[in-house]
C-alpha cells in the first residue's frame, strides 16, 4: 500500500484548528427505518426548496430503481444550513448488500445520526453500520423513529441500543450520546415520545451541540481522500471526498496518488462544494469541507488527491469482500438481438469495467469454466447483484446469467463457506412454517423472543447458500407477513449439501407461440410462466412441474381442425393466469443446468443446452467425469 512518496518533504508538527461553522454527519440505519424520509424533512425545513410542499418525497433517492424498490442503493451528499452553520449530510444505504457504500463514505463524517425503529429496535444492519461508525471514532446521535406506531416500545428500544453500544464502543466517550424521538414522516422530533416539537428544531440543535466540528490541519499541504465518483458529460470524471488537510484552490497543481503510485501533476480545473442537493463552484476549499474535483483524467475510489509538491497518500478504505457470485454471459438464445442494442462480450466487458469504477463492493473476472465471453461477477448478496443486472438491462444490454452461488475459501486444507446472522420476524401462526423452511437450509436457532404486536423474532445462524431463495419462499408461505434481514458474520467449515428447493422445469420442445390449447392441457400438471401468444423457443423453461423431474412439453401445439362436430365443442376452457416472476424471483428459481436470459423487454428462463440431444450428451459427460 502506498504511504508516503519519496518526493514529500518532512512536515513540521501540525497545528489543529476547529471549523466551528461546519458539521459533517452521516445518516445511518437499518433498511426501512425511515432514514430517507427524515432526510427529506431536514432538507425541507432548512429552506433548501422555495416550496417544500412541491419537493415531493424520497428526494435523495433520485435513482429510478431506488424509488421502485423503496430502498437507498447509492450513498449521496447534500448540504443544509442551520443558522450560521453549514451541515454536510451523507445519506447511506440501509441494506446489508450495499454495505460497501457505507464503508467508503463514513470517513467523510465526524458524527453519525443513528436511526432506529421504535417497534423493531436494532436489527442486523444497525449493528453493522454502527460498528463501522464507532470504529472510525464518529460521535453518535440516536433518533428513535416511528414512535407513533401502535406497537412502538421506545423505552425498550433505547435499552437495546444501549446494549449495542456497550458491545461495540471503542472508547468510553462513545457511550455518552443524546437520544431523541421522532415521527419522520411528519417532520417532528423531541426529547421524549410525548414531547415532540412541531418541527425538527430539537434535532437541528442536537446536531449543532453534539456533533463535533472538524478538527483539521488548515495550513499543511492539501490532502483529499476520494470516496465517490460522478461523471459529467462536459467535465468528465468528478472525484468526491473530504479535504482532510490544507486547502485546495482552482488552478492549483495537484497529483493523484493511486494504488500504482503518483500520477503526473495536473492543474485543478474545477472545484465544487455541496449546497442543497447540488454542487456550487468555488475558488478555494478549506480542510474539513466535502468537495468535488474535476479535471483528473484517471482517478479511482480510495485514491488520494494531494498537493503536487508534497504528495502524501492516505490509507485506502477497507471494503468487505463479496460472498455471492454468478456468471454473466452474452445472450445466445434464438431470440438474441431482438430487444437490446448491446449484445457482444466486448460491450459487456466495457460496461462492467465502468461499473467497477464506482461500485467498490463488486468484483469481476473472466470465466474459467469454458464459457466463451463470460464473466464471473461477485457481490455482497442477491440484491446487490439483482440491482446491477436490472441496471444493465435497462441500459439496453442483452445477456444471460447463471444461478447465484456462494464464494468458498480454503484454509488449512478445509473448505470454508460464509455464514450470516438471519433475523426473521413472523406472526405466531406461521412459526411452524418458518421452522419447516429453514430447517433443511442448515439454520441453527440462536435466540427466540416475542415481538410485541408482530408475533415472534427468530435469530438464526445460517450458511449464505441457505439464504438463496429463502426470502421469496418465506413471503409466499407466510402470505407476505414475514420479514427477513441478515448480515455477514464469518467463514466456517462447509456443511452438507442443501436439498433442492424447486420442482422440475416444463421445457418447451418446439419454437413458436404458446397456444391456449396447449396451456389448457399443461396447467393441471404445472405452474406456467407464459400466456397465450407468448413467443417461445426450444429449450426455454415455460413453467414449473408439479413433480421433481423435468417435463418436456410442446407449449406451441395447436388443436387439429376437423369436419366432425363435437358435442363438447362449446364448453369453454378456463385458463389460469400465468405466474410472471420478477428478476429477484427468477434468480431464486434458476437451477444449475439453467440460465436466465435478460433483455430490455423480457426475462426468460432457459436450459444451458437447448435441445434434448445436447442435454443428454452433457449429462453423460458429467456422469463419466464423476
Amino acid at each position: 500500500m502506498l504511504t508516503t512518496s519519496p518526493l514529500a518533504a518532512p512536515q513540521p508538527a501540525a497545528v489543529l484548528t476547529r471549523r466551528e461553522q461546519l458539521r459533517n454527519i452521516a445518516v445511518i440505519a437499518h433498511v426501512d427505518h425511515g432514514k430517507t424520509t427524515l432526510v427529506d424533512h431536514l432538507l425541507k425545513q432548512s429552506k433548501v426548496f422555495r416550496d417544500p410542499t412541491a419537493a415531493g418525497e424520497l428526494i435523495m433517492d433520485s435513482n429510478e430503481l431506488e424509488r421502485e424498490r423503496g430502498i437507498t442503493v447509492f450513498a449521496k451528499n447534500a448540504a443544509i444550513q442551520a443558522g450560521e452553520v453549514k451541515i454536510n449530510l451523507i445519506d447511506t444505504p440501509g441494506h446489508a448488500d450495499f454495505s460497501s457504500e457505507v464503508e467508503r463514505t463514513l470517513s467523510m463524517a465526524d458524527g453519525c445520526l443513528l436511526l432506529v425503529d421504535a417497534a423493531e429496535g436494532p436489527l442486523p444492519q444497525t449493528r453493522f453500520v454502527l460498528g463501522l461508525a464507532l470504529k472510525l471514532g464518529l460521535r453518535p446521535l440516536v433518533v428513535v423513529n416511528k414512535v407513533d406506531r401502535k406497537d412502538a416500545r421506545p423505552a425498550e428500544v433505547v435499552e437495546e441500543v444501549a446494549d449495542l453500544f456497550l458491545e461495540l464502543a471503542h472508547d468510553p466517550e462513545q457511550l455518552s450520546y443524546p437520544v431523541l424521538y421522532a415521527i419522520a414522516r411528519e417532520g417532528r422530533a423531541g426529547p421524549a415520545p410525548d414531547q415532540l416539537a412541531p418541527d425538527l428544531g430539537p434535532l437541528f440543535r442536537a446536531i449543532l451541540q453534539h456533533v463535533p466540528p472538524p478538527l483539521v490541519d488548515a495550513t499543511g499541504p492539501a490532502q483529499l481522500l476520494v470516496c465517490a465518483l460522478d461523471y459529467d458529460p462536459h467535465r468528465g470524471r468528478i472525484a468526491i471526498g473530504r479535504l482532510v488537510r490544507g486547502r485546495l484552490q482552482r488552478g492549483q497543481t495537484i497529483r493523484c496518488l493511486g494504488i500504482d503510485g503518483p500520477a503526473p501533476p495536473v492543474r485543478l480545473a474545477e472545484l465544487f462544494v455541496f449546497q442543497g442537493l447540488g454542487r456550487q463552484p468555488v475558488e478555494v476549499a478549506e480542510a474539513g469541507d466535502i468537495v468535488a474535483v474535476a479535471g483528473l483524467p484517471s482517478v479511482a475510489i480510495g485514491d488520494t488527491i494531494a498537493d503536487a509538491g508534497t504528495p502524501e497518500a492516505l490509507p485506502r478504505p477497507a471494503i468487505t469482500e463479496p460472498t455471492v457470485q454468478l456468471t454473466l454471459l452474452p445472450n445466445t438464445s434464438p431470440f438474441a438481438g431482438q430487444d437490446g442494442k448491446a449484445v457482444t462480450s466486448r460491450q459487456l466487458k466495457e460496461r462492467l469495467d465502468r461499473e467497477l469504477e464506482t461500485n467498490v463492493g463488486l468484483r469481476v473476472r473472466p470465466s474459467e469454466n469454458g464459457e466463451v465471453g463470460g464473466f464471473v461477477v461477485a457481490g455482497r448478496g442477491e440484491l446487490h447483484l439483482a440491482i446491477l443486472l436490472e441496471t444493465l438491462r435497462r441500459e439496453g444490454l442483452e445477456f444471460a446469467v447463471s444461478r447465484p452461488e456462494v464464494i468458498l475459501k480454503r484454509e488449512a486444507g478445509r473448505l470454508l463457506e460464509p455464514f450470516e446472522e438471519v433475523v426473521i420476524t413472523v406472526p405466531q401462526e406461521h412459526l411452524g412454517t418458518v421452522t419447516e423452511l429453514v430447517g433443511p437450509r442448515q439454520a441453527i436457532l440462536e435466540h427466540m423472543s416475542p415481538d410485541e404486536g408482530r408475533g415472534a423474532r427468530l435469530i438464526y445462524r445460517m450458511p449464505t447458500r441457505g439464504l438463496i431463495g429463502l426470502r421469496g419462499a418465506l413471503l409466499t408461505a407466510t402470505r407476505g407477513t414475514a420479514t427477513v434481514t441478515s448480515r455477514f458474520v464469518d467463514y466456517a467449515p462447509m456443511g452438507p449439501p442443501i436439498p433442492r428447493q424447486r420442482n422440475g422445469a416444463v421445457i418447451a420442445t418446439e419454437t413458436g407461440t404458446a397456444t391456449a390449447y396447449a396451456i389448457a392441457n399443461a396447467q393441471e400438471r404445472a405452474r406456467l410462466f407464459v400466456a397465450p401468444g407468448t413467443p417461445v423457443y426450444e429449450g426455454m423453461v415455460v413453467g414449473l412441474n408439479s413433480r421433481e423431474n423435468d417435463l418436456p412439453f410442446n407449449i406451441a401445439k395447436e388443436k387439429k381442425l376437423t369436419n366432425v362436430r363435437s358435442s363438447t365443442a362449446e364448453i369453454a376452457v378456463k385458463l389460469e393466469p400465468p405466474f410472471i416472476p420478477s428478476l429477484d424471483q427468477y434468480l431464486e428459481l434458476i437451477a444449475d443446468d439453467e440460465l436466465l436470459e435478460l433483455t430490455p423487454k423480457h426475462l426468460r428462463l432457459r436450459k444451458r443446452y437447448l435441445t434434448a440431444n445436447e442435454r443428454e450428451k452433457a449429462a453423460r459427460i458429467a456422469g463419466s467425469s464423476q
